[in-house]
């Protein structure tokens, strides 16, 4: 009691005291990742228009939901893609003075499936009716936001219509253009040359400093600027089952064969239990002892496990095999007989017509006229089996006439029951006609499969306990050793293999061969994480990773390490074209050749639109465009190319005729630059100024 009552006594204290503790413990973390410490409440900015927390989360949430297993940070990297192009592109509008009326609004909404083809929108004769579908909404209040919100993305959607005519209407050929075409086509010029090679100077030869590459990437800014990136290297220390545990799993199926004698508390004797041999109700003994449940599917001799499928496929009904090694599991097998024709092969011919849901329709027809032209092809089939092929390339309305119609094999109750029923109460080689919704099918019968039926007892091969911990013990004694002493030193002490360092982007996902390992990434990038520091994880099904913050590089330039490898050939053929055209003094070929231990070679009708060299040199359009603008026997100066050094003397040059219309070259212009308007928006947000501050909220 006396106790108690000090308890009593201090209990005020002890309340005050834990209030503190526990006051110390969040300060930290709520100045460092709590609301306090964020040193935004927006979620990014592009070009100074902030982008609200709030609303992102909301539609990231929305995203999440509406997706099929998508991941809250692909929701969140999809839904910034779209802020980022939405407010670019609104911008772009603004300035453009773009405005839509409700007339334009409404026909992106009728465009939408699940507005101009609801039943509630339609009219008597099945057309959209406009008045429907605002009455739809004056009565049912509840959905005005829903509306609102659809038809502001459909004055984007109109807004952007027009943006990209405007994008498309500036974009033109000229006919000056068009002339050039032609020229670089058809004009043909002959010349002598001596090329000395960057591959005759070694790479040895020519140093490139890192400076170098750095000087040589501001020159090029845009082109090698560089997201800020984290390298990480790791060691994965799998948790799989030991010889031990695989033997001791093998032990356990194999006695699952036999007779178990057992002792029963009602009748106070020993009784016998059945075996898997022995069993009478082999599907009970297959649940009650398997990891898999029971499949009473006939399954054909090329589904079955590779390695295994002769001696399963060829078991005698009641006979056993195994235990064998299936994926990640343990098996033991047990036939219960054949059954014939469990898979088949078909090819066919689809003949669709208007109203049938086929989207490689060849021609438009009415459902009498597409009955009439399958009959005919029957008729022509039935008279030439060979010809089925050919008929199937050329009619048939489904993607499988690349492949003469050819479905490969298919299971019961794959295709349409009619089509279904078709192919398997028939025998091999039977050609019929059958109507699905889908239109009129030419059907040949190619072959079918014998199956056979399991009863296969699987026990996943898994990490006893023991193992596990034994594992567990490694990879947190890595993670110690690893922290206090030389990451690639400890690995080598503790015999571990160290994978290949990873570089990864602040919103990635995905962690080199590991797959999606978020939590990796994110650690990465901590304000913590400096570089050198070690963490241990814990991957579900695969074991540990720890992982070592290997190199932190900012947002800018592209580190050198990385651009090295696309950069240093250039420097290095740079400085090799500054040895060679120092040994290119001469006034003739001749001379030029014996200096650089080349020789004089010949082109000849060499175009600008195929500036090609022979003898395996390939493209060198610097050298062809600079010989064009030489006069006739006129040497040219070293000219630096792809794969060499240069120096040409022009032998002729053949013009092409005059013509008085260039119309074909514009169009095929017109055809190249098709696509350029989708490079408008690239180009925007390459201009553009985007704060990213995603990271700060956990995504």
């Amino acid at each position: 009691m006396a106790v108690l009552a000090k308890i009593r006594q201090r209990s005020a204290l002890m309340i005050v005291v834990i209030a503190f503790a526990l006051f110390a413990f969040l300060v930290p973390s709520l100045f460092s990742k709590g609301s306090f410490g964020k040193k935004s409440n927006d979620v990014g900015s592009i070009n100074g228009k902030n982008i609200s927390f709030d609303d992102f989360r909301v539609k990231v949430s929305n995203v999440e939901k509406s997706g099929q297993g998508i991941t809250a940070t692909a929701a969140a990297n999809r839904v910034w893609d779209q802020e980022v192009s939405i407010a670019l592109l609104s911008a772009e509008f603004e300035k453009l003075g773009l405005r839509v009326g409700e007339k334009a609004i409404m026909e992106v909404l009728k465009s939408d499936q699940n507005i101009g083809k609801n039943p509630l929108f339609l009219n008597a004769a099945g057309a959209f009716d406009e008045a429907k579908f605002k009455e739809y909404f004056k009565s049912n209040p509840q959905q005005a936001q829903v509306l609102k919100d659809r038809e502001k993305d459909a004055e984007l959607n109109a807004k952007y219509q027009i943006y990209n005519t405007l994008i498309k209407g500036g974009l033109y050929t000229t006919e000056s253009e068009g002339k050039l075409k032609y020229e670089m086509e058809a004009n043909k010029v002959s010349f002598s040359y001596v090329a000395a090679l960057y591959s005759t100077i070694k790479d040895s030869d020519v140093k490139v400093s890192d400076d170098e590459i750095v000087t040589f990437m501001k020159k090029n800014e845009k082109k090698y600027k560089a997201d800020e990136t984290r390298q990480v290297k790791y060691v994965l220390i799998e948790d799989k089952a030991s010889k031990e545990d695989e033997n001791e799993i093998k032990s356990k199926i194999t006695a699952l064969l036999s007779d178990r004698t057992k002792y029963d508390d009602k009748t106070k004797t020993n009784i016998t239990e059945p075996g898997f041999k022995a069993a009478t109700n082999t599907v009970e003994f297959v649940n009650s002892n398997s990891d898999v449940p029971y499949d009473s599917t006939y399954v054909a001799k090329k589904d079955l496990p590779a390695i295994d499928a002769d001696k399963l496929y060829n078991l005698a009904p009641g006979e056993i095999y195994g235990p064998y090694v299936h994926g990640k599991y343990l098996c033991i097998s047990k036939s219960l007989g054949r059954k014939s024709g469990v898979n088949a092969k078909a090819s066919h011919i689809l003949i669709s017509y208007e109203g049938t849901k086929v989207p490689n329709q060849k021609e438009k027809r009415t459902k009498e006229q597409a009955k009439a032209k399958a009959e005919a092809i029957l008729a022509q089939v039935n008279a030439n089996p060979e010809s089925f092929l050919m008929l199937a390339f050329t009619n048939s309305d489904d993607s499988s006439a690349q492949q003469g119609g050819d479905l490969g094999y298919f299971g019961p109750n794959q295709m349409v029951k009619p089509f279904n029923d078709f192919v398997f109460n028939n025998p091999i080689g039977k050609v019929g006609l059958v109507e699905t919704p889908f239109g009129f099918h030419i059907i040949k019968i190619a072959d079918k499969q014998d199956g056979i039926r399991l009863a296969t007892i699987a026990q996943k091969i898994e990490p006893s306990e023991a193992t596990s911990d034994k594992v567990f013990t490694q990879a947190t004694k890595f993670e110690m050793d690893a922290t206090d002493k030389d990451f690639d030193k400890a690995a080598k002490e503790m015999k571990l293999t160290i994978a290949a360092p990873v570089t990864v982007k602040v919103m990635d996902e995905a962690f080199g061969s590991l797959g999606n390992q978020r939590n990796i990434v994110s650690w990465a990038f901590d304000d913590d994480s400096k570089v050198g520091t070690v963490k241990r994880f814990e991957v579900a099904n695969l074991g540990h990773v720890i992982a070592k913050v290997e190199k932190i590089n900012k947002a800018g330039l592209t580190a050198v390490d990385v651009a090295r490898p696309y950069i240093e050939s250039i420097l290095k053929n740079k400085k090799k074209a500054e040895l060679i055209k120092a040994k290119m003094a001469g006034t003739s070929l001749e001379v030029i050749a014996k200096a650089t231990g080349s020789t004089v070679q010949q082109a000849t009708d060499v175009t600008m639109q195929n500036p090609v060299l022979a003898g395996g040199v390939g493209q060198e359009p610097k050298v062809v465009g600079n010989v064009f603008a030489l006069a006739t026997g006129k040497l040219s100066a070293p000219i630096e190319g792809n794969t060499g050094v240069y120096v040409a003397k022009n032998t002729s040059v053949v013009k092409a005729p005059v013509l008085k219309s260039h119309a074909e070259y514009v169009a095929k212009l017109k055809a190249q630059s098709a696509g350029d308007g989708n490079r408008v928006l690239p180009a925007l947000k390459d201009n553009a100024d985007i704060k990213d501050n995603r990271k700060q909220f956990n995504y």
